[in-house]
């Protein structure tokens, strides 16, 4: 077997599942989990339509490039959202994928040539796990950039030393951030780009949350946007990440798409054509239902907006709480342990959520996600509600 997998550490909700076991919760009340990021809001009768309407498609066997009405319904997404206009090329710079899971997996597999000394993966900390996997059975070396409160939870780019980018080749930038929220700016976006044409390695950015924003005047920039801003249109070593899952509350799809330099989606298709990964032509043809349509997205927002207001009064005063700009989590930090508070609000009030450090991997004797608890605010308002009153009330015993 590869020796690879051996390096791969519990995911986040194993370790959960460990750290609850053996506690009774309180049976008075239902259980609210607030730990997984899975949208519970309903998925658009049109995405569910146009995929029912279409599984007499069952018969034929789908293309990994996808069909071309779902490559040019991405690319006219990608060029409104991104004023991008109809620079992006659906022929050779849009790529369908199964859910972005899958994708930044694979993408690391495709992209990582490996070397002596390994190459070096750079990604933020605490991070999706998928970046640490994907990196370690590509050979590589994960390499851990803390993104703290005194650093806006992003990255401090400017304190990585020029050995480390020449041995770097693949940036996973996460922005708007899973936990944090932060929202890379403009100009770390274009400085990030200009390191990786000066050192040679590919950014992948992982895009997932940037239709879930607070402001609905200010949506999150995004790397495609800013790599044409600056001259770089044909978005060499810049890919993205986009999903259905968040924003069209579409998870059961594995919808989602790559875009992005030419050169590196070719390189990135002949690897997935032996991968074996076509979407399903009747998910495809739901994927274009919902690229094609802004109001349930907006609609979307309205909601997430509705319950960080809703949680930020119940528990003013009670946790150091800062909304995010974007994305669906709250990061507060937390009086005691994170896991210890963890085990405190299952234990005593039947909520569920997902200690910090579970996220983070502890570099220099410092896990960032220390002492903080990720709150997902996926369950209907009443619950999310419901939830932050007994966190509060689990608070006032401590």
């Amino acid at each position: 077997m590869n020796p690879d997998l051996d390096r791969l550490q519990s995911y986040p909700f194993q370790r959960l599942a460990a750290l609850k076991q053996g506690l009774e919760p309180p049976v008075d009340r239902d259980h609210i989990a607030l730990s997984i990021g899975e949208p519970k809001h309903p998925t658009p009768s049109l995405v569910s339509e146009a995929l029912i309407a279409h599984l007499h498609r069952l018969s034929g066997y789908p293309t990994t490039r996808g069909l071309p009405t779902l490559r040019e319904a991405i690319a006219d997404w990608l060029g409104q959202r991104f004023a991008l206009g109809a620079t992006v090329d659906p022929e050779h710079q849009v790529l369908p994928v199964n859910g972005t899971r899958e994708a930044l997996f694979a993408f690391a597999q495709a992209c990582v040539k490996r070397t002596t000394p390994a190459p070096l993966v750079l990604m933020p900390n605490p991070f999706y796990q998928i970046y640490e996997g994907a990196a370690l059975l590509a050979g590589a070396e994960p390499c851990y950039l803390p993104c703290t409160a005194e650093t806006g939870f992003l990255p401090d780019f400017s304190a990585v030393d020029a050995a480390t980018w020449e041995r770097c080749q693949l940036l996973y930038l996460c922005s708007p951030g899973n936990p944090t929220g932060a929202v890379a700016d403009r100009e770390t976006l274009a400085e990030l780009i200009a390191l990786a044409h000066r050192h040679d390695f590919v950014i992948a950015s992982d895009e997932c949350y940037s239709e879930l924003y607070l402001d609905e005047q200010a949506p999150p920039p995004g790397l495609l946007e800013v790599s044409a801003a600056i001259g770089n249109p044909d978005f060499s070593r810049c890919v993205v990440f986009h999903s259905l899952s968040k924003r069209s509350n579409a998870p059961g799809l594995r919808s989602g798409f790559v875009a992005g330099d030419a050169e590196v989606i070719e390189r990135f298709f002949l690897y997935r054509t032996y991968h074996g990964c076509a979407m399903p032509l009747h998910h495809q043809h739901a994927s274009i239902a919902a690229w094609r349509d802004e109001t349930h997205v907006r609609e979307n927002r309205a909601r997430y907006r509705e319950k960080f207001a809703a949680v930020a009064e119940v528990l003013d005063g009670a946790l150091p709480l800062s909304l995010p700009e974007a994305g669906f989590y709250l990061w507060p930090e937390t009086p005691i342990s994170d896991t210890e508070l963890a085990r405190r609000l299952y234990a005593e009030e039947h909520v569920t959520v997902l200690p910090g450090s579970f996220l983070s991997r502890t570099v220099d004797g410092h896990n960032p996600g220390e002492r903080r608890i990720r709150l997902a605010l996926v369950a209907p308002l009443n619950e999310c509600v419901d939830a932050a009153r007994r966190i509060r009330r689990c608070l006032a015993r401590l």
